[in-house]
C-alpha cells in the first residue's frame, strides 16, 4: 500500500481507499474550492503585476514567479483530485502509472518552485533593508533576477527523469524509494524554513528601535523589473514595518510547512504516522498555494488601489440626486409662507 508521505502521486486525495466515501467527498469538495480560489487570487495576482508598471518590482517579480507555480497545483492538480475523490476506488484511472507521475509532477514541480519563491522574496526584502542601495541594485539586475527564477524553475524540473522510477520499482523498493524520498523533502523544506526564518527575524531586527520603520509586505519601491537604468536609492524613512505582517507570513508558512516535515521524519525514523495526520499535513502544505497571493498582497495599498481599479464597482444611489438638487438651485427648496 503506498506511503502517503511521498509526493501522494499514487494515492488521490492523500487518503488511503479504507476511509469512508464521506470523508472522500468533503475533502474533494475542499479541494474543489482551494482550487477555484486559488486559480482566480493567483492569476488576479499575476495579472496586476503586467498590468500595472507601479508593481513591476523585482520583489513582485518573485511573487508572480510563485503565483506561476501555484497556478500548477490550483488549476491543474487541485481539480484532479477533486474528481478522483468521487470516483470508485477501483476505477481504473486510478491504477494508471503514467496518470499517476502525471498528478505527481504536477504536485512536485508546483510546491518546488513555489517554496523556492518564498525563499527568494524573503532574501530579496533581506538585502533591500540590510545592505546599500548599490548591492541591492547590483545584486538585482534584470539578468540576475532572470536567473534567479529561471533557476528555481530548473531545480524542480531536475529530479523529474528519477520519478518514472518510483513506479517501475518493486512494492518493496517502491516502499522504500518512497520513504527517502519523504525525508529528502522535508530536509529540503526544514532548511528553507531555516534560510526564510534568517531574513525576516534579521528584518525585524535590523529595524528595531528606529525611527525608520522598514515595510517588508508593503514596498513602494524601486520600479526596476524592466531596468532601462539604475534607479535612484529609496529613502528608508518611506518605508514601514509591520511585525504583525511578518509574524503572520512566518507563522501561515510554518503551519503549512512543518507538519509535513516532521510527519515526513517521524515515518522514516521512527513508523509511519496516521493516515489521517499524513492527509492533514499535505492538505495544509498545498492549500498554501491558495494563500500565497493573498498572504503577499493584503497589505500592499498598491495592489488594493490596481485591484479596485480593474474590478467593477457599483454606484450609491445616494450619489446621483446631489448633482440634481444642486442644479436646480432656489427652485428645489421648499415653499416657505412670505413674512408678514
Amino acid at each position: 500500500m503506498p506511503n502517503a508521505s511521498s509526493w501522494s502521486a499514487s494515492s488521490p486525495l492523500l487518503l488511503l481507499w479504507e476511509d469512508s466515501s464521506g470523508t472522500r467527498i468533503f475533502l474533494s469538495l475542499l479541494y474543489a474550492v482551494l482550487a477555484i480560489s486559488g486559480t482566480l487570487s493567483n492569476v488576479m495576482v499575476i495579472y496586476l503585476v503586467f498590468s500595472f508598471k507601479k508593481l513591476q518590482t523585482t520583489s513582485n517579480a518573485f511573487i508572480v514567479n510563485g503565483c506561476a507555480a501555484d497556478l500548477s497545483v490550483c488549476a491543474l492538480w487541485m481539480p484532479q483530485e477533486a474528481v478522483l475523490g468521487l470516483l470508485p476506488p477501483n476505477s481504473s484511472s486510478l491504477r494508471s502509472a503514467e496518470y499517476r507521475l502525471l498528478r505527481g509532477g504536477l504536485l512536485g514541480l508546483g510546491l518546488t518552485v513555489s517554496l523556492a519563491s518564498h525563499l527568494l522574496v524573503a532574501f530579496n526584502r533581506y538585502v533591500l533593508i540590510t545592505k546599500l542601495p548599490s548591492v541591492y541594485q547590483a545584486l538585482y539586475q534584470r539578468r540576475h533576477t532572470g536567473c534567479m527564477i529561471g533557476l528555481s524553475w530548473a531545480l524542480a524540473l531536475l529530479p523529474v527523469p528519477l520519478l518514472p522510477g518510483l513506479w517501475t520499482l518493486g512494492s518493496a523498493q517502491s516502499e522504500g524509494s518512497s520513504r527517502y524520498t519523504a525525508l529528502l523533502l522535508a530536509l529540503a523544506v526544514l532548511g528553507q524554513t531555516a534560510l526564510l526564518l534568517h531574513c525576516y527575524l534579521g528584518i525585524v531586527r535590523r529595524v528595531r528601535g528606529s525611527a525608520k520603520r522598514v515595510s517588508v509586505l508593503n514596498f513602494h519601491l524601486l520600479h526596476q523589473l524592466p531596468f532601462p537604468a539604475a534607479p535612484p536609492p529609496p529613502r528608508r524613512a518611506q518605508r514601514r514595518l509591520s511585525s504583525v505582517s511578518v509574524l503572520l507570513l512566518c507563522c501561515v508558512f510554518l503551519l503549512g510547512t512543518q507538519p509535513l516535515v516532521w510527519v515526513s521524519l517521524l515515518g522514516f525514523f521512527l513508523r509511519p504516522a496516521p493516515p489521517a495526520l499524513q492527509a492533514a499535513s499535505w492538505l495544509l502544505l498545498c492549500s498554501l498555494s491558495a494563500l500565497n497571493p493573498l498572504l503577499y498582497t493584503w497589505r500592499s495599498e498598491e495592489f488594493r488601489r490596481a485591484a479596485r481599479s480593474v474590478l467593477p464597482r457599483g454606484e450609491g444611489p445616494a450619489a446621483v440626486p446631489r448633482p440634481a438638487a444642486a442644479a436646480a438651485g432656489p427652485a428645489a427648496q421648499p415653499l416657505r409662507p412670505p413674512p408678514r
